[in-house]
């Protein structure tokens, strides 16, 4: 098999052309260029009376990007591609739109593929299914073609050359067009966009090394099950053949087996440039050991949603694997370097970023943290009212004197000074306490209130026990599902008249440039505005003034109490 370029593409010959088994006037469309058919005169003929396909020459074997015209010639197609390799095939799913038949995707797979239900294995017919992973899957595009995306060729079980019953399955009119000898009934099987990563010399995928069978017990080696490296490779191969600018890379170690993976499409590339000023890097399903070792590059959009900039697949928690993503995340992003990275509170995670990013803010976010009490301080002694005082410390200070006041409390009264988690945390209390980080920009990523509830990007989509398959299965509906969110929104935006509720100018004039949730935030500020009265110049510090502010704040009970506030004003 051989693997060809064009332009700055490369594409996979299906077949080398040795043996002269071109149908004359067939043609292949390769990037919106024409080329000698890929198209086999094993594109077979049938027999009217047994229904038999009758093969003339070897048939194309199928693969990712090739279109046909409608389901049935998908059908045909792999049928007769099954008789000549020696199996049977069967339907094995089906989707069909909500609100009409009409079938938009299948899978086809190999008869062995599954095993029997328990209660017909004690039925007098022989066991036939092995588990067979043989398949395609396709799916109807916008061009009302329909396109394989997911191919499968390998069998784990011994291929005949006997007529199957799926072959007698052709229509009619299929058999009438198959038996056709005009030019004009001659269907081509068209491959657009075939990207090809990288194929072996046998037509297997070689993208990410060697396929671990089980799983890995090595530190360095990303833990694959059998299946999972062919479903990465799709992937990547229905991305390149629908997004031009799709990115990934991939990491090897010494043994040439993969290590990390990374992946961003064109969508998530832009909106680094408007959303990636403020960038949480998500390790929660790595460090909390889930079957996909998952990370995520997420931002905040102009509508408050999160926004995916970035995945990637790590096989260690290490400062090695952490160096590789972000350099490659900065490298698919342009070089873009964030003015704020948040995540979780690790040493290697600290140490990859100042390597990397060392220009960047590097936070920990306070979600995380907070998250975590129950499982650090649950077993002391008065673990109620240890919790209570930490979070009135976190939360409810607003001087840093303030707060190391309020820990200093918590630890004497409660015994708890020795608590290596409550040091650890305090050492580290300019990264992630509220009260030391007023100058640092968060773009509302950062739970700043108790309640505030920062949920990963596939929350509701990837489990402990979701293996990469289907969470690959899942990713693009979940990243689709996000895009309509947005679309909503915009929408919702444009057609949104806002009601103001002050006379004040900026109002007015922020009105006009806000989206309604990012509005609505700030008009929440020009109401609580009315609540602060009694304002008193304090004392001014060069280019500092400070002024003591009255404020009704509503308190437990539903009831406001005045308290006072020093506010800085700073003179630019």
């Amino acid at each position: 098999m051989e693997v060809i370029s064009l332009g700055s593409e490369q594409v996979l010959d299906i077949e080398s052309n040795e043996a002269g088994l071109e149908r004359e006037g067939g043609v292949v469309e390769l990037d919106g260029q024409s080329y000698k058919s890929l198209e086999r005169d094993g594109l077979s003929e049938l027999d009217g009376e047994n229904a038999a396909c009758q093969p003339r020459k070897e048939f194309v074997a199928p693969a990712v990007g090739m279109e046909f015209e409608s389901y049935d010639d998908v059908y045909n197609y792999y049928n007769c591609y099954a008789k000549e390799a020696g199996f049977c095939v069967r339907v094995k799913n089906s989707w069909f739109k909500r609100n009409s038949k009409e079938k938009y995707g299948a899978v086809l797979c190999c008869s062995s593929q599954g095993f029997k239900r328990i209660k017909d294995v004690n039925r007098l017919r022989k066991e036939t299914r092995t588990g067979c992973p043989a398949m395609i899957r396709m799916r109807l595009v916008d061009s009302k073609r329909w396109r394989i995306v997911e191919v499968t060729l390998d069998h784990n079980h011994l291929l005949g050359s006997r007529v199957h019953k799926s072959v007698k399955r052709l229509t009619n009119c299929t058999k009438r067009k198959l038996n056709s000898n005009s030019d004009a009934e001659v269907r081509t099987i068209k491959l657009y966009h075939a990207l090809v990563v990288d194929a072996g010399g046998d037509g297997s995928c070689n993208v990410i090394g060697r396929e671990a069978r089980t799983q890995s017990s090595k530190p360095d080696q990303l833990c694959l099950k059998k299946g999972d490296s062919q479903s990465v490779y799709n992937y990547f191969c229905r991305m390149q053949m629908s997004n031009s600018n799709f990115f990934h890379s991939v990491d090897f170690n010494v043994d040439g087996l993969l290590r990390n993976v990374f992946w961003a499409d064109a969508r998530s590339r832009a909106a680094c440039g408007y959303f990636g000023d403020v960038v949480r890097f998500d390790s929660t399903y790595l460090s909390s050991k889930y079957e996909t070792p998952l990370v995520t590059f997420v931002g905040l959009n102009h509508h408050g949603q999160s926004v995916l900039l970035g995945c990637g697949l790590l096989s260690n928690e290490t400062t090695e694997s952490y160096v590789w993503i972000f350099k490659t995340w900065a490298a698919c992003m342009n070089g873009h370097t964030p003015q704020t990275i948040i995540t979780d509170r690790c040493l290697c995670l600290q140490t990859a970023i100042s390597q990397v990013f060392p220009r960047s803010h590097h936070r920990f976010g306070l979600f995380d943290i907070m998250r975590r009490v129950p499982e650090k301080l649950g077993g002391l002694r008065n673990y109620d009212a240890i919790r209570k005082a930490l979070f009135k410390a976190v939360y409810e200070t607003l001087k840093v004197g303030e707060f190391e006041g309020a820990w200093g409390f918590m630890v004497h009264h409660f015994g708890v000074a020795d608590n290596e988690w409550l040091q650890s945390l305090y050492k580290d209390r300019v990264l992630w306490a509220p009260v030391c980080l007023k100058d640092t920009f968060f773009a509302g990523i950062a739970a700043a209130s108790q309640g505030d509830n920062i949920s990963p990007f596939f929350d509701k989509y990837v489990h402990k026990q979701t293996p990469l398959k289907e969470f690959l299965d899942k990713y693009e509906f979940a990243v689709q599902k996000k895009h309509k969110e947005e679309s909503l929104a915009d929408i919702e935006s444009r057609n949104w008249t806002p009601i103001l509720k002050s006379r004040c100018s900026f109002e007015l004039q922020v009105s006009k440039a806000y989206t309604k949730e990012m509005f609505n935030k700030f008009q929440f500020e020009v109401e609580e505005m009315y609540s602060c009265f009694s304002t008193m110049q304090l004392h001014v510090n060069g280019p500092i003034t400070i002024f003591l502010v009255k404020e009704r704040i509503l308190v437990e009970g539903n009831r406001r109490e005045i308290r006072d506030f020093e506010a800085q004003f700073v003179c630019a």
